[in-house]
């Protein structure tokens, strides 16, 4: 079953009153706050997920990153208040590109949640399709869902240094944050060495996904196959959801490293590439 749902298929399992659960996760680093463009109009029946404060640890220590991982307690009790149950199918959407809304689908998925989609498009593949929104606060009746730690799937700050030695460790951001031209929000601009640059944009094609042919042979492009141990991280652990969704379409496993350049940059003694391949300049931090 793809992950990915598109507005006509969402439309039909409406129709149907099955019980599908609408998650809208509107975020972007400039403006984190998603919740007045929520209000002002969403996906009928559509909870609001603050990805800052239920997706993610608020907070944290810097050595953590800037989007750890939240506590299996804390996405529960926040996943229950979006109304979730066993059974539900649940779909997540934002409007742009998909980022935050995988995030969504990562974690819930790793967790144990069995069916959660993306809506493939989002917010403005809704309306092209002729959906309508609401606007207002939605506040279901508290879910019973259960979830489980999320153990599979997930790198820790001291595996990813030798992973390229047994696989492809995937840099996921803009080249130049990857060349380590810009750093915008970090202490220190650079890549982990031995990563290789692959932007998650270039699995998307007017704000869509692309077909699964035209995502492996983007991902054969850098040495990534079924197969093949692959680890992707970002600049804070979103992005990197995003590029383990690709991956999820093309039937590739992809390990997502919640800490990100975020939790390396600011961890003492890790090494720093700059540069255009993954055997740049380095340097100790």
């Amino acid at each position: 079953m793809s992950p990915l749902i598109t507005p006509a298929e969402l439309t039909a399992l409406l129709d149907d009153r099955r019980s599908v659960r609408l998650l809208d996760v509107r975020w972007r680093l400039d403006l984190p706050e998603g919740r007045p463009a929520y209000l002002d109009g969403h996906l009928p029946g559509a909870v609001y997920v603050d990805l800052d404060g239920e997706l993610a640890q608020r907070g944290g220590d810097p050595r953590d990153g800037r989007h750890p991982l939240p506590s299996r307690e804390k996405l529960q009790a926040a996943a229950r208040r979006w109304g979730l149950r066993e059974g539900d199918t649940v779909v997540a959407y934002d409007d742009v590109h998909s980022v935050a809304a995988a995030r969504a689908w990562w974690i819930l998925t790793r967790s144990g949640v069995a069916d959660v989609r993306v809506l493939d498009g989002g917010l403005r593949a809704w309306l092209v399709a002729g959906g309508g929104l609401y606007t207002g606060d939605v506040q279901p009746r508290p879910g019973t869902i259960v979830l489980d730690e999320i153990t599979e799937h997930l790198a820790e700050l001291d595996e990813v240094e030798d992973w390229p030695r047994s696989g492809v460790l995937l840099d996921v951001r803009a080249a130049d944050r990857y060349r380590g031209d810009i750093e915008p929000l970090d202490p220190i601009a650079g890549h982990i060495p031995g990563a290789t640059n692959l932007p998650t944009t270039v699995h998307l094609e007017a704000g869509r996904f692309r077909e699964p042919e035209a995502i492996r042979a983007a991902f054969a492009s850098v040495g990534v196959h079924a197969g093949v141990p692959t680890a992707a991280y970002c600049g804070s652990g979103i992005a990197a959801c995003h590029t383990a969704l690709a991956g999820e379409i093309a039937g590739i496993d992809i390990t997502v490293y919640p800490g990100s350049w975020s939790q390396w940059s600011n961890s003492r003694g890790r090494p720093v590439a700059t540069g255009v391949t993954p055997e740049s300049d380095v340097v100790t931090v």
